[in-house]
Parts: structure tokens; C-alpha cells; sequence
């Protein structure tokens, strides 16, 4: 079984919204920073956003600033990618990544993309009119 799982992918028509969820298979993400990243077909897997475990830190790939947001819900123990103002290019499997727990306050307020190694499986944006 996969560590983390998503869910909320679909189809939209361009200028849509979609909400993404991402938790733990038997485990809360409250002390895990995390990111999602997208592979579109036919291209590699690219970084889309990273959040710190306290929060306190985001990131975002240019394409997407200004029209996605990733947020946790630590009450339930859930990142959440908004995806606003869809495009046709946004169209990929978006796919949520978290590294080791983290306790410390420096560690929590991390966020890096290539210590990301515990992946879910994926769910599918598709964006057409």
C-alpha cells in the first residue's frame, strides 16, 4: 500500500477549480512536510508545490503561482492542493510526496522537493473544453 493517498482529481473545463486531498495510509500528516508534484503524458514528473510540516513555509513552481494553493488541514491530518484558473497545460497526475517526520523546529519549518521519497499513487487532472 502506498504511504500516502490522493483523491479529488476530474475533469474540469479551463478557468475551473479542483480540490486535492493527500493523507496517510494509517498515519496523520501532522509532522510531515509535503509536496505534490505532476507528470503530464509524454513529459517527466515536475515539482508543483511544497509546504513545511509547521506551515509556516510554502513554494511554488512559476507556472502555477497565483493559481494554486497548498494548505494543511492538521486537524485531520491533510494537505490540500486548490487548483484555480485551470488551463489545458495543467492536464497530468498530480501526485503527493512526504519525507521522515519532523519534530524540530528548523526541520518543521523545511520544505524540499528532492527529500521527498514516500509517494502515493496519483490522481488524474484533465482540463479540456
Amino acid at each position: 500500500q502506498a504511504p500516502v493517498v490522493e483523491s479529488g482529481g476530474g475533469s474540469v473545463q479551463p478557468g475551473g477549480s479542483l480540490r486535492l486531498s493527500c493523507v496517510g495510509s494509517g498515519f496523520t500528516l501532522r509532522n510531515f512536510a509535503a509536496s505534490w508534484f505532476r507528470q503530464a503524458p509524454g513529459k517527466e514528473r515536475e515539482a508543483v508545490a511544497c509546504i513545511s510540516a509547521s506551515g509556516d513555509k510554502t513554494d511554488y513552481v512559476d507556472s502555477v503561482k497565483g493559481r494554486f494553493t497548498i494548505s494543511r488541514e492538521n486537524a485531520r491530518g491533510t494537505i490540500r492542493l486548490h487548483l484555480n484558473n485551470l488551463k489545458p497545460e495543467d492536464t497530468a497526475t498530480y501526485f503527493c510526496a512526504i519525507d521522515g517526520p519532523k519534530y524540530t523546529a528548523d526541520s518543521r519549518s523545511a520544505c524540499t522537493y528532492p527529500t521527498m521519497d514516500r509517494w502515493g499513487k496519483g490522481t488524474l487532472v484533465t482540463v479540456s473544453a
